[in-house]
C-alpha cells in the first residue's frame, strides 16, 4: 500500500534443466525463468543449443503427456529449427521430430520393451512413417 507499505509476494520454483547461455550456467525454472547457476544440483539435464524457454516448456509438457520419465534424461539438444534430441541415462539418443513428440516418445517405450532391441542405441523417428535405428 503505497507510500508506507510495500507488498512482495515470493514464489519458489523446481528447477528443471541446466542451460548454458553468454558462457555462464543457469537453472531453467518451472516458471520459464533462467536463474544464475551458483550450486550444482544432481540429476538434472543439460540443455544443449540456443534455448528459447518457452519452447523448452512447451517440450517439457510434451514430455509429461507421454509414458516417458523426464528423470532419465541426461541431456537435451535443442536446434534452431525448433526440433529436440534426448540423450537417456541408459545411452540411448531419441532424434524427435517437431511433431507428434509425447506419441513418438510412447513408441520409444513400447520399442525398448523389446528382446532385439537391446543393442540399438540411436532411434530416429525425425521421418514421417519412418525409424531408423542404429547401434552407435
Amino acid at each position: 500500500n503505497y507510500p508506507s507499505t510495500l507488498i512482495v509476494n515470493i514464489k519458489k520454483t523446481q528447477f528443471l534443466a541446466v542451460t548454458k547461455k553468454d558462457g555462464e550456467d543457469f537453472f531453467i525454472g518451472k516458471n520459464g525463468k533462467l536463474i544464475k547457476k551458483n550450486k550444482s544440483i544432481a540429476k538434472l539435464p543439460y540443455v544443449y543449443g540456443d534455448l528459447n524457454t518457452s519452447e523448452f516448456l512447451k517440450f517439457k509438457k510434451n514430455i509429461d503427456d507421454s509414458n516417458f520419465e523426464f528423470k532419465q534424461i541426461l541431456n537435451l539438444y535443442y536446434y534452431k529449427s525448433k526440433r529436440w534430441d534426448i540423450e537417456t541415462s541408459k545411452g540411448y539418443l531419441i532424434k524427435l521430430p517437431r511433431e507428434n513428440i509425447s506419441e513418438v516418445l510412447n513408441l520409444f517405450i513400447r520399442m525398448t520393451k523389446e528382446k532385439n532391441f537391446n543393442d540399438k542405441k540411436m532411434i530416429d523417428f525425425r521421418q514421417k512413417g519412418q525409424i531408423i535405428l542404429d547401434e552407435k
